[in-house]
């Protein structure tokens, strides 16, 4: 519906269709090329909140985590050439992690146009494989629909990132356009048929399991879902950084089906004979490189539910495909009521087993004296946090403890990069305490992947976003040491690293640091972090012995040498 037409420039255009789109904040990092963009936001900066980042990357997370947090597409604004290749990386992440956002793009002037020009990249060749849709708009009066479509197209069936570019010479154009208003997202809802045949696969198995994933959810969706497995007493486990898409204390919560999973749950997810996958994409990191379900056809039964038809079938042939979205699944649900349950036991058992593995007494291995154990650090927060406290980690395998002990409780909690990007903890932490400033907002950071976007400690500071980062300083990049031992043990180059004082270089920034070396100082030092009111970062010294929440580099090299015969 046409809603105004009035003569404006083309930022001025841009802007006011990012309000009527809905637009709360903006993440960018400023760039002559779209300086008419940013004039515009001056007249806007009532009620368009902006937020200036310290490189590109760090804003693209920060508006990729909005867009988590609130199912509404997050936006960033980059320059042309370096930035746009900077915000690239929240482009893959928000495009492998099913996120809805938009990044816009300062471009050079038409005239110039394919001359390469001063960092002059072309958006449809760069970001064509990337985004759900690159374009550029080439004409100002046509800017209200490039907006409405690319706020559509990142919410609908499977939501994903939208690249648009902003050439100069458009920006500055004066011109009548007609204000457009926002469009509704679209999503499919399940078939009387489909909701028939799956309860009917359900009412013959004996041992099923469902695995909850993918984005598009919501609390009431979740809520629904969970009544439904609850009642049915279906053990569910979550995907690769989707924890939070039930309660983890519920009766049939049984873990999570990510990089770390545990052993006895990958053996009870091959032995079921239905697979339920509710939103999930079934990737690489939820099947274990696709082991714990066979290409092409499994040999449990599958039940494949997910709002986009171009997934189903798309790796796994399932034996019931649902085309529905997660709030239009969680309505259907609502409605069937269960039969007879051979298998409670079975899932009695899956929730033992997890509760067995999260209990940090039955840990592997306890780190050496003179380091902090990070099971205990996690353990801490899993019993003292409220159960509306945002957790994020960027990548790494100090997420892995994180991910065993941590049980996430409300709907929204969990912020992590399913594409396995670093970096991302600490920028989509500041977002998180933006988008929600009364919760608590905890990032966890290896040391490796803290220093990659570790300059927006000065955002946190700049919008009093006090943030709590925990970086476990191993002084290494652990994930690929712990390759490294398994493949080519003891042949360690390229994985230690040398890393500044990290509780002063946050001083630095004006935020309050503080190292931390004994496992017994870590709650008050935690405690003092949340009371000093400032984003904070507490460095924990992690034992480098221990390479991950399950092995130490010993055992692993151990392993190797009874693999090679050695």
């Amino acid at each position: 519906m046409a809603i105004a037409v009035r003569e404006r420039t083309g930022g001025a255009i841009l802007i006011d269709a990012l309000r009527a789109n809905g637009a709360e904040q903006i993440y960018c990092v400023p760039g002559e090329s779209y300086l008419e963009a940013l004039d515009a936001f001056y007249d806007a900066r009532e009620t368009l909140r902006l937020i200036v980042c310290r490189q590109e990357g760090g804003a693209a997370y920060m508006a990729e985590t909005y867009g988590k947090l609130t199912g509404k597409p997050g936006i960033c604004f980059v320059t042309r050439g370096p930035g746009a290749t900077n915000g690239s990386i929240g482009i893959h992440t928000a495009r492998q992690d099913s996120t809805p956002m938009i990044m816009f793009m300062g471009q050079v002037d038409s005239s110039m146009r394919d001359r390469e020009a001063f960092q002059e990249i072309s958006v449809p060749a760069m970001f064509g494989s990337l985004a759900k849709w690159a374009a550029q708009i080439d004409d100002p009066a046509r800017i209200p629909e490039y907006v409405a479509r690319a706020f559509h197209t990142a919410v609908s069936g499977r939501p994903g990132p939208v690249v648009l570019g902003l050439p100069e010479d458009v920006l500055a154009a004066r011109t009548n356009a007609t204000d457009v208003a926002a469009v509704a997202a679209t999503r499919p809802s399940p078939s009387a048929d489909s909701i028939v045949a799956l309860r009917e696969m359900i009412a013959q198995a004996e041992r099923p399991i469902a695995i909850l994933g993918g984005s598009g959810w919501t609390e009431k969706a979740r809520t629904d879902v969970t009544k439904f497995l609850e009642a049915w007493a279906i053990p569910a486990t979550c995907g690769f950084r989707r924890q939070d898409r039930i309660d983890n204390r519920s009766t049939v919560y049984a873990g999570y089906t990510g990089i770390g999973i545990m052993p006895q749950l990958a053996a009870r997810i091959r032995e079921a004979d239905l697979i339920i996958a509710v939103g999930s994409r079934l990737s690489e990191a939820v099947t274990q490189g696709y082991t714990l379900l066979e290409v092409p056809r499994p040999k449990q039964r599958l039940i494949h539910v997910h709002p986009d038809p171009d997934e189903l079938g798309r790796v796994y042939q399932a034996d019931l495909v649902v085309n529905a979205g997660m709030p239009e699944l969680g309505l259907a649900l609502r409605g069937l009521t269960p039969p007879s349950i051979p298998w409670r036991k079975w899932t009695e058992q899956l929730r033992s087993e997890y509760e067995h593995s999260r209990n940090i007494a039955n840990r592997e291995a306890v780190a050496r004296d003179g380091y902090v154990d990070m099971a205990t650090v996690v353990a801490y927060l899993d019993a003292n946090l409220p159960d509306d406290a945002v957790i994020t980690t960027g990548a790494g395998n100090f997420a892995g403890w994180v991910h065993r002990f941590y049980r996430y409780r409300g709907y929204g909690t969990q912020l992590g990069a399913v594409n396995g990007s670093m970096g991302y903890g600490l920028p989509s932490a500041i977002a998180a305490k933006i988008t929600y400033p009364d919760r608590i907002c905890v990032a966890f950071c290896g040391d490796g992947d803290f220093l990659m976007t570790g300059q927006e400690l000065a955002t946190a500071v700049k919008e009093r976003a006090s943030v709590i980062t925990i970086v476990a300083n191993n002084e290494m990049y652990g994930t690929i040491r712990m390759h490294q031992e398994r493949e080519h043990p003891e042949r360690v180059i390229g994985t230690d690293l040398e890393n500044p004082n990290f509780a002063k270089f946050a001083e630095a920034f004006g935020a309050y640091g503080e190292r931390v070396s004994r496992p017994d100082d870590f709650p008050a030092a935690f405690e003092r972090a949340v009371s000093s009111g400032k984003p904070a970062v507490l460095e924990i010294m992690a034992d480098p012995e221990l390479i991950s929440s399950r092995a130490t580099v010993t055992s692993m090299r151990e392993h190797a040498k009874r693999r090679n015969g050695t």
